[in-house]
């Protein structure tokens, strides 16, 4: 399902078709007639951003740039495949993310270790490299131009080192990537979303994240785009319940990350946590339509907590 929805200001949403339907979004900017993506999806989110195009009667020789807020895969999986199609593109990527680009053997083989190769193969499908020549390493502070449109990037470690976010110039919206949480609408009460850090592994950094924030938050943007999903207009208030949540998250997991099952424990610990939260924001959402929603993500979370807190053994 492409679920294309328009944002304003020439910017549009639609589904990655990652996994389950409203789990990943992949952002399209427009600009005479120039267009952006910002983030991929995986290989088989392809003809869903093929099908935004046409229904905006754009060609793929528009696209200008393929920019990747960071190079996890369920964000940047499908990039060979997309920049293969566009054959115009530049991809824009953090510094550390770009050799990735050109040879993702590691990438790979990395997640594969995770995950197994036979998962790999159903869920990302082709991972292709992208030619050195036709990659933009986007330093702090760098801009790229959409047909006149600024598109500042700015590094922002926490969530991951090979981590950007994009402020675009025309709205005064952040393309977030995942340095700014997650929010499901399911767990949306009116305009309010319910937001939550995303600490997966393997460099998740409190200190780190934080800082990344309050950047971001100083910039005073009008709305932030979530990969995880869409737009949030409530900035403001929606970033102090982030650090909020991350600040006890992280005094949670010092907490109860000890002994034999630390992990368990932890995991236990911070659904709970989460359970309550979304309650306190007005969730009307039972334990197991909250597990539904949340449940992948608070399991990537811990291991990205245990990860951090055992490297700062």
């Amino acid at each position: 399902m492409l679920n294309l929805h328009t944002c304003g200001d020439g910017i549009y949403v639609f589904d990655a078709a990652y996994l389950k339907p409203g789990l990943a979004a992949i952002h399209l900017i427009v600009e005479d007639g120039r267009a952006a993506f910002v983030d991929t999806g995986v290989a088989s989110s392809l003809p869903n951003a093929l099908a935004a195009l046409q229904t905006l009667g754009l060609d793929v020789c528009a696209v200008d740039y393929v920019i990747l807020t960071h190079v996890h895969l369920d964000h940047a999986g499908g990039a060979g495949v997309m920049m293969r199609r566009f054959p115009d593109a530049r991809l824009v990527v953090h510094p550390r993310g770009a050799r990735h680009m050109v040879d993702p053997s590691k990438l790979v083989a990395g997640a594969a270790a995770v995950y197994g190769e036979a998962y790999m193969r159903k869920v990302y499908g082709e991972i292709a490299p992208i030619a050195a020549h036709r990659i933009i390493a986007a330093e702090d502070g760098d801009v790229v131009t959409l047909a006149g449109r600024s598109l500042r990037c700015f590094d922002t470690p926490g969530h991951a080192l090979h981590h950007i976010c994009i402020l675009d110039g025309k709205s005064g919206g952040i393309f977030t990537g995942d340095a700014c949480g997650l929010a499901y609408a399911a767990l949306d009460v009116g305009e309010r979303r319910f937001i939550v850090p995303a600490t997966t592994p393997s460099q998740f950094d409190p200190e780190a994240m934080r800082a990344s924030i309050e950047h971001l938050r100083v910039l005073n943007p009008t709305a932030l785009y979530l990969p995880h999903y869409g737009r949030v207009e409530n900035v403001a208030q929606t970033l102090t319940d982030l650090l909020r949540r991350l600040d006890d998250i992280v005094t949670l997991a010092r907490r109860e990350y000890v002994g034999e099952e630390a992990a368990a424990r932890l995991q236990r610990a911070l659904t709970d946590y989460l359970f309550s939260e979304a309650r306190a924001h007005g969730s009307p959402l039972d334990d197991a339509a909250l597990a539904e929603v949340l449940g992948m993500d608070i399991g990537l979370n811990v291991q990205g907590l245990a990860h951090w807190l055992n490297t700062e053994k």
